[in-house]
């Protein structure tokens, strides 16, 4: 009796071990917030850096060190155009520039803030999103929403990489 629950205890540490260390989480945040006084959408992003330089570095064929003391002005110009291919917004049915204004390391996440000015009146808000879903079809983007005290949340998938806010 004392072998079998023995037998049944390690079994159960060795599987749930195993099947926690297994599987790692894909997921970013995004935040885009309008600031009617500014006439403005403020974006932040946090991202990991692992996935971010794993894609960079798949991508434009090179090792990339983002967020670290190692990162240079070229692979900042790199996450730039990247983000810029991968995230954008079109408001009232019109595609914005976005400017990338700066970034930041938060233990293993990079937060980069954007915004995209001249915006006086929302109608709606087309949001695609494929930052590196196309690397890892189990990346989740998750992007909050907020205008005029309107939140919404937003998954994106691989199977679903644009959304439409109506306002």
């Amino acid at each position: 009796m004392k072998k079998t629950i023995l037998y049944t205890f390690f079994g159960l540490l060795i599987f749930t071990t195993s099947a926690f260390s297994v599987h790692k989480f894909y997921m970013a945040i995004y935040q885009v917030n309008y600031a009617p006084e500014k006439k403005m959408l403020q974006i932040t992003s946090r991202i990991f850096m692992d996935d971010l330089n794993k894609v960079l570095e798949k991508k434009y064929n090179k090792k990339l060190n983002l967020g670290t003391d190692k990162e240079t002005a070229e692979e900042i110009v790199l996450l730039k155009k990247y983000l810029a291919e991968n995230f954008s917004i079109k408001v009232n049915g019109q595609s914005k520039p976005m400017t990338f204004l700066s970034k930041e390391v938060d233990g293993d996440v990079l937060i980069c803030y954007s915004n995209i000015k001249g915006i006086s009146k929302i109608n709606s808000l087309e949001i695609s999103n494929s930052v590196l879903i196309d690397w890892n079809t189990e990346q989740q983007n998750i992007t909050h929403v907020t205008i005029l005290n309107t939140k919404n949340s937003i998954l994106f998938t691989d199977s679903s990489r644009n959304k439409v806010l109506k306002y």
